[in-house]
């Protein structure tokens, strides 16, 4: 496959998956900031919005104070954040423009029609529209344009890298909110509180797609030190770490033919510590210090794909 064609399919399920990433972290956070917790200022729920996407600074250059309006402007419709919804749907539509010839007929018009509804759209229309209710359409058009990937597209190289690019934003995505929100909770003095971690931990597993997911593994009452294993170590949940990496080293056979290359050496290596490790050593050795290795590796990952498939002439 030449290079280009497979960065231009990487990165169209990168950004896909970063939009519905933003929807959910800006919902989660919206449930979060409305319950409140004892010990936190009226600004740190959308202080740690911006820490996980390490946007701070952006932030600050366009919108200055931090306020609930300003964050979400800034990550669902604003033009000069290159992470926003907007931005993200537009990267995506473009990437899979210049793949017409590659990809399916229904994969292009469920792209296109995605960006064709937000295009246009500005704050008022989406006030008008309901927060919420433009969080589940992205969530939803993310869910749409992985099942027409999967039913449409031949499970070739060009399947392979789609899948790729979601599963790379994906862990890098879950890492970065398990860590804000694991310290952020934790700080506020609920870690004994059955009802607040219920509401709280819960609106957690809300944003990943997992509350039922969790009653159905555990059977019991929701702590965060199982939410932390159902999200970094379970095979079976479509969002965790191992998840994530076990997927990623998965393609990477399929699309490597048959040659030794770096990216699936190192993909293949973290995820052999995620399959046989156990949460208690990893937080006994400090969940945040674990997780910050997490995306250390995934941005080695990420790269030497570049390097090994997208680098080439």
């Amino acid at each position: 496959m030449l290079s280009r064609t497979a960065e231009n399919l990487y990165w169209t399920g990168r950004y896909i998956e970063r939009a519905e990433n933003m929807a959910r972290i800006l919902d989660v956070s919206q449930r979060l900031a409305v319950q409140g917790r004892p010990n936190a200022n009226d600004n740190s729920e959308w202080i740690a919005v911006l820490a996980i996407l390490e946007a701070q600074g952006l932030y600050a250059n366009t919108h200055g104070d931090v306020t609930e309006d300003g964050v979400i402007a800034f990550l669902t419709l604003d033009r000069s954040n290159p992470s926003s919804i907007w931005n993200c749907v537009r990267a995506a539509r473009e990437n899979a423009r210049a793949l017409r010839a590659t990809i399916s007929v229904e994969l292009w018009e469920s792209l296109n029609t995605t960006w064709l509804h937000i295009r246009d759209m500005d704050d008022a229309g989406l006030q008008a529209r309901g927060l919420r209710e433009f969080y589940d359409w992205v969530k939803e058009r993310s869910h749409l344009f992985r099942g027409v990937t999967h039913g449409t597209m031949l499970h070739n190289d060009s399947f392979g890298f789609t899948r790729l690019g979601t599963f790379i934003e994906r862990a890098d995505n879950t890492a970065r909110l398990l860590d804000t929100k694991y310290h952020l909770l934790a700080q506020g003095g609920s870690d004994n509180d059955p009802a607040a971690n219920y509401y709280e931990w819960g609106a957690v597993l809300r944003s990943v797609g997992a509350f039922r997911a969790y009653h159905q593994v555990y059977h019991d009452v929701i702590t965060p030190s199982r939410v932390a294993e159902l999200l970094v170590l379970r095979p079976e949940m479509p969002r965790s770490l191992r998840f994530c990496f076990d997927k990623v080293t998965e393609m990477l056979a399929a699309v490597s033919d048959g040659r030794q290359l770096e990216c699936e050496r190192l993909s293949g290596e973290f995820g052999a510590r995620l399959r046989y490790g156990r949460m208690e050593s990893i937080l006994g050795d400090g969940l945040h210090e674990f997780l910050m290795e997490v995306l250390d590796r995934t941005a080695e990952v990420s790269e030497q794909i570049s390097r090994d498939f997208m680098m080439s002439v």
